[in-house]
């Protein structure tokens, strides 16, 4: 229970917020953890990925972005918004190019880590396998377009967390992308350093660290020895205050 004894429930559980709190943030201060994608504590909701979606009062909304409010009665596992997340997921596997054997990010990724979770078997609509351009001019990022879910952490980041403002999002639908703020456009040409927040939380392999890419050996990294409910619920768990 909070100081002032403000609770909601969540999937019949009490959760105590604080006053400002969305859902989201709310649901994993009390070790209760919601899919999510395109959230960060610390960054603004973004409401991209939808992946948080539950259900209150019969009606859909994004955890992430909807305040925490006494009375709330909040449902986020039931088998409806299960199959809904599953869908979801298949739909960023079927819009990009996530080859996951063949990505260094594999064990690491939240994106393959929360389709097991959601028992995701294959990717069911048809595979569109974008072309888009890479960038490997910064000696020591890769930026894949491919692999990007525009979750516009990396932008929000940036912008807000490392004051460099490097990202943005260009073009509208499929044709919608990842740019960067440079005189040439190129990565290398920017102020990004590997050490920064936008770099730290981009949640698929479309920002990736060159070097130290596979220094931690398939089958032992992050997802791959935990569910991501307990991998992201014990890192949330150990910020500090007002951390990202």
């Amino acid at each position: 229970m909070s100081a002032a004894g403000k609770c909601f429930r969540l999937d019949g559980a009490e959760i105590p917020f604080r006053d400002g709190q969305g859902v989201l943030e709310a649901a994993l201060d009390a070790g209760r953890y919601i899919p999510h994608l395109c959230f960060e504590p610390g960054l603004p909701p973004h409401d991209s990925c939808r992946l948080c979606t539950v259900m209150v009062g019969g009606r859909a909304a994004a955890a992430c972005s909807l305040p925490a409010a006494e009375g709330l009665d909040v449902v986020s596992d039931s088998p409806e918004l299960g199959d809904a997340r599953r869908q979801l997921l298949q739909l960023l596997f079927s819009e990009g190019n996530h080859i996951c054997p063949g990505c260094e990010r594999s064990g690491d990724c939240k994106l393959q880590a929360s389709a097991y979770a959601a028992g995701m078997q294959d990717n069911h609509f048809p595979q569109l396998f974008p072309v888009r351009e890479r960038d490997a001019s910064h000696p020591d990022v890769l930026l894949d377009r491919d692999r990007c879910i525009l979750c516009e952490l990396c932008v929000r980041g940036s912008r807000l967390l490392d004051g460099k403002d490097v990202f943005a999002i260009a073009r509208r639908g499929i044709a919608s992308q990842l740019v960067v703020n440079s005189p040439s456009g190129l990565l290398g040409d920017s102020a990004l350093a590997v050490t920064d927040h936008a770099v730290r939380l981009c949640p698929v392999g479309a920002l990736l660290p060159k070097r130290p890419a596979a220094l931690v050996p398939l089958g032992k990294r992050s997802y791959a020895q935990e569910s991501i409910a307990t991998v992201e619920l014990r890192r949330h768990a150990a910020r500090k205050p007002g951390q990202p």
